[in-house]
């Protein structure tokens, strides 16, 4: 399951943006309100998936319903060059397979004996789809090079209707994960929401937040940068040389957050995961050597796993039983949706106002989550602290 679930989005979320700016002709903040169009979804559809799964239909028919729904819309972006109609589809498109990133999760927790141990050696599938994605997709750019039989406008969404189609089905499969019986509230959204009044939860909800709008961008600018005259990666191997930062991921979820997590808990764990980010955008920002650029996006794995896949357990820790899969989708709202969407016109925006007559000034535009992130460093340092018990039974 997370193996598909992060192959889908791995085949499309690191180089669309290449393929829109250099293929297409699209504008740094066209491109930015394209690739937010996911975290747009996600701040509407997760409630609705997490409501439907945890008062009316098992979360894994729930799932296969919207993957395979998915899949087919994707077949039709993927031939699509008007930027209106790619924009229209892209949302219909994000508003069915935004619920999955957080029902897979729950339904993942639910089924887990130990979540805080196990989890992460289950996630670590979806960060593998996503290099397979990668490489797949590098392999096929390679194979396909100058010969016209086999170049396919679109491949990268292609690949990711594909997925999804597979993951549809196999959903089917999934352990039977009914709604909970006898909820106190029928609507699990609105308990979700009352966790927020708590100050751990909530400092813990705006630093991930504003880190999330951060995130975008790695996602939006980092492919442009790697192909650009400054660090000087072609287009083709572009996806397979993003692909060294989910090989890092890997082993920081599979070996070192299990074994951080027991050892340090959770505050130490997340605070490692902040302070990741704003190393990582110091070297973009210098941009040389062009070595150190590429062997910096291994600082993803400690940057995504250790902040963002914590957060995920850190919610289901502190979250009721019956509302766990609405907990899931409160921390998708905020950081996959409402950050991320907003980081995603932050980061068009700011990639535009550093451009002058077609060339961009990197360290201009890396300076700026840079500085944002070393405030969130601080921020969560002063401020959080981990009450992951007590804030459970006061929920």
């Amino acid at each position: 399951m997370m193996f598909l679930q992060y192959a889908i989005w791995g085949s499309w979320g690191p180089v669309l943006s290449e393929y829109l700016i250099n293929n297409l002709g699209f504008s740094n903040f066209q491109v930015g309100t394209l690739i937010g169009l996911l975290p747009l979804a996600t701040i509407i559809s997760p409630f609705v998936g997490g409501q439907l799964a945890d008062r009316y239909f098992p979360t894994e028919k729930v799932i296969a319903f919207l993957q395979l729904a998915g899949g087919v819309i994707l077949f039709i972006v993927a031939r699509s060059t008007s930027y209106t109609f790619m924009m229209w589809m892209m949302l219909l498109y994000c508003l069915l397979y935004a619920p999955t990133l957080a029902l897979t999760n729950s339904i993942a927790f639910i089924n887990l004996e130990n979540s805080e141990k196990d989890f992460g050696k289950i996630r670590v599938w979806g960060t593998i789809g996503w290099i397979v994605a990668g490489l797949s997709l590098s392999g096929w750019r390679l194979v396909s090079q100058g010969n016209t039989e086999l170049t396919m406008r679109g491949d990268t969404l292609v690949l990711a209707a594909v997925f999804s189609i597979i993951m549809g089905l196999q959903s089917f499969s999934l352990p039977h994960t009914p709604p909970k019986k006898g909820s106190v509230s029928p609507w699990a959204f609105l308990e979700a929401l009352k966790m927020l009044k708590y100050k751990n939860f909530l400092i813990f909800m705006i630093i991930a937040f504003i880190v999330a709008t951060e995130l975008m961008f790695y996602y939006i600018l980092t492919a442009p940068f790697l192909t650009s005259a400054k660090i000087g990666v072609s287009p083709s191997m572009v996806p397979g040389v993003m692909v060294i930062a989910q090989v890092a991921e890997i082993f920081v979820m599979a070996l070192l957050l299990p074994y951080f997590m027991g050892k340090f808990g959770i505050r130490t764990t997340l605070a490692i995961g902040v302070l990741a980010w704003p190393i990582r955008y110091i070297i973009f920002a210098i941009g040389t050597p062009a070595w150190l650029v590429i062997a910096s996006l291994s600082l993803h794995g400690f940057c995504y796993v250790f902040f963002f896949t914590a957060a995920f357990i850190y919610v289901d820790m502190v979250a009721p039983s019956d509302i766990r899969a609405s907990a899931q989708s409160l921390i998708a709202l905020v950081t996959l949706g409402i950050g991320n969407y907003l980081g995603s016109l932050f980061a068009g925006w700011i990639g535009d106002y550093f451009t002058v007559d077609g060339v961009t000034n990197w360290t201009g535009v890396f300076i700026v989550p840079c500085a944002l992130t070393i405030l969130c460093a601080v921020a969560f340092m002063l401020f959080f602290r981990d009450e992951a018990t007590s804030a459970a039974q006061a929920a």
